[in-house]
């Protein structure tokens, strides 16, 4: 299954993913505020496959499928501004606010955007493993949550792209769940000083 894809965000989380996505075969717009930027087509000529840079208006217009790897702060007011764009399409909430009472930015997007698909997915790990994902002979595995149906089947397509094994959480009445493992990973990766090279792996 390849998609038209839309990062939001040319950040570490941002490039990371898009690159993963593109030299999987599928089409990826990066929106950005400064598309022509050294920094922004340095990262193009370093990625296999079909990626360009665009204005956040012209990326949003051709993409099925839209990762929000702006800062979390930001995202309200691009929502807000972007909420036509953004309705209708598969959401992936990938923001972080660690320091806030709701560390997702769920909510906002369905405030902007109610007829949209939204997922809470590239939250919980650092960017080094969605670069990495293997751990000698073993694969990472990435908790994610969100509606089911046809959607859920498009996010789990990119989860396996990534490189990681998609583990179904649930629907968004679990995303504190979803949070609650990316708090984890700081406070192990981060605050305990076992490195950002760090993943999980679930057993049954």
């Amino acid at each position: 299954m390849l998609m038209k894809i839309t990062v939001l965000g040319t950040g570490h989380i941002g490039s990371t993913l898009g690159r993963k996505w593109a030299e999987a075969g599928h089409e990826v717009s990066f929106g950005s505020r400064e598309p022509g930027a050294d920094k922004v087509r340095s990262m193009l000529d370093s990625i296999q496959g079909q990626a360009a840079a665009e204005t956040h208006a012209e990326a949003l217009a051709s993409g099925e499928v839209v990762l929000v790897a702006i800062p979390h702060r930001a995202v309200g007011e691009f929502a807000e501004e972007h909420s036509a764009a953004l309705d209708g399409k598969i959401l992936i909430d990938a923001t972080n606010d660690f320091g806030a009472e709701v560390i997702n930015n769920v909510a906002v997007l369905q405030a902007q955007a109610p007829d949209a698909q939204i997922y809470r997915a590239f939250n919980s790990l650092g960017w080094e493993v969605f670069a990495e994902p293997q751990f000698d002979e073993i694969q990472a595995d990435h908790f994610y949550c969100g509606p089911p149906g046809d959607a859920q089947d498009a996010v789990e397509t990119l989860i396996v792209d990534a490189g990681l094994w998609p583990i179904y959480v649930g629907d968004l009445g679990v995303v504190s769940l979803v949070d609650n493992l990316g708090s984890i990973w700081v406070q192990l990766a981060v605050r305990r000083g076992l490195g950002r090279h760090t993943a999980f792996k679930f057993l049954t």
